[in-house]
């Protein structure tokens, strides 16, 4: 954080002020492997934390229940036509406050509770709002989840067209939070062509990668497309739509007023810098870097005996099943964090454990990415992983590679973090 606005806090509230300052030690001392974070630059902080926060814009640019909008009204245009631009997209809503809230207008747009709607199975790496019974979208609609082959771990999409044709859904979901493979967008798309379905791409994990060139893009083939801001895209926590023409009223319906009142001027104001970012060399080769990142930590876990759903990774995710080594996701997430090493306990396919108490971990390399660090690096997080975790217990080793890890990233900066 810039000193002046540390000072600004700390003479308000030291209390959260010492607080934030000990989270961006935390940030800047840490290797960040959670697959769902990232480090936003300076100009997104700025962005964020600006007087837009001060601005109440119910509506939408030119269309204001509130006046005084002639300069949010250019700012949410100049983030839409970005939107549009970098993704190729007919239409983009940049309101809704995160990625599960636009997942939700996707819904109300297109739904009316009851009706059937298809997605991945959250055991299988699908996500919550894909009709999982505990979301509020398998309790409104008939969900009906496709899973991954028990051999693979892919998905197969014959499997997915037969249940296609059994249940007729009336949205069909591709996409997830643990999906290490590509998304053949298009044979969603023939999919839910052939029994009448809207198609819905959820990316919000790889949106960076798509705006990056070094992941298949879903806008040519799905009705909507949804996004968080985050993750791989490197912009603030909000969320996105983008979808055909012939949608656009009814998304931007969906949205406000259908579910949220005034968007967050500063949060739009910071996406709009992300997505000016993301349209540059210098991110494409970020993107690129992300996935060369986690194919050489997958294969250094690999050669260190770590058991990886579908073998390996095309994106920015690895998941591990520790099964063979004997130890929970939980426990091994909990020493790795002690080590300085910080990632997610997660379910993998057909885990006989409990979802709080798993036999996974999930890790992604856009943060380190992020801080320039490359395939060699990632050797080395993996060697000390696999320490970490065959020695869950062991407190002295723990907080020995805690050091070393505080030393290896101070050789890399964090953006945004001037400490």
């Amino acid at each position: 954080m810039h000193p002046a606005l540390a000072k600004t806090i700390a003479d308000v509230d030291p209390e959260i002020a010492e607080l934030i300052a000990k989270e961006e030690r935390r940030q800047r001392d840490s290797i960040r492997l959670i697959a769902s974070e990232n480090y936003v630059s300076g100009a997104v902080l700025a962005a964020t934390g600006s007087i837009l926060t001060n601005k109440y814009s119910e509506g939408y640019p030119t269309k204001r229940y509130y006046e005084g909008q002639q300069y949010i009204d250019q700012i949410e245009q100049l983030c839409i036509e970005r939107a549009k631009a970098l993704f190729g997209a007919d239409h983009a809503n940049v309101q809704p406050y995160s990625g599960s809230p636009a997942n939700l207008a996707v819904y109300f747009a297109f739904l009316k509770p009851g009706d059937t709607v298809m997605g991945l199975g959250l055991p299988a790496g699908g996500h919550l709002t894909h009709g999982w019974p505990v979301s509020i979208t398998g309790s409104y609609f008939k969900a009906v989840q496709y899973g991954v082959r028990r051999d693979t771990h892919r998905i197969d999409m014959d499997e997915v067209r037969e249940l296609a044709l059994k249940e007729r859904p009336k949205l069909i979901w591709c996409g997830g939070t643990a999906v290490p493979r590509t998304i053949e967008f298009a044979a969603y798309a023939e999919i839910a062509k052939e029994v009448g379905a809207i198609l819905a791409a959820d990316i919000a994990h790889i949106s960076g990668l798509v705006a990056g060139g070094a992941h298949p893009s879903p806008v040519p083939f799905a009705d909507v497309v949804s996004t968080t801001t985050h993750k791989t895209l490197r912009g603030p926590r909000g969320g996105m739509l983008m979808c055909k023409t012939a949608h656009q009223k009814a998304i931007d319906k969906a949205v406000f007023p259908g579910l949220q009142g005034g968007p967050h001027n500063h949060t739009t104001a910071g996406i709009a810098v992300a997505l000016k970012e993301a349209a540059t060399e210098t991110f494409k080769q970020y993107a690129k870097q992300i996935v060369a990142n986690a194919k050489a930590l997958a294969a250094t876990l690999v050669e260190h005996g770590f058991d990886l759903i579908t073998g390996g990774t095309d994106n920015h995710l690895v998941l591990a099943d520790l099964t063979s080594k004997n130890i929970s996701g939980k426990i091994a997430a909990k020493a790795l964090d002690a080590a300085g090493i910080e990632l997610n306990y997660n379910s993998v396919p057909f885990d006989p454990r409990k979802p709080f108490d798993p036999s996974g971990i999930r890790l992604g390399t856009s943060s380190v990415a992020s801080r320039g660090m490359k395939e060699a690096e990632m050797k080395q997080i993996g060697a000390w992983m696999a320490q970490v975790v065959a020695a869950p217990a062991d407190t002295a080793l723990h907080a020995k590679i805690s050091g070393e890890v505080r030393e290896f990233c101070a050789k890399f900066p964090a953006p945004g973090i001037l400490l």
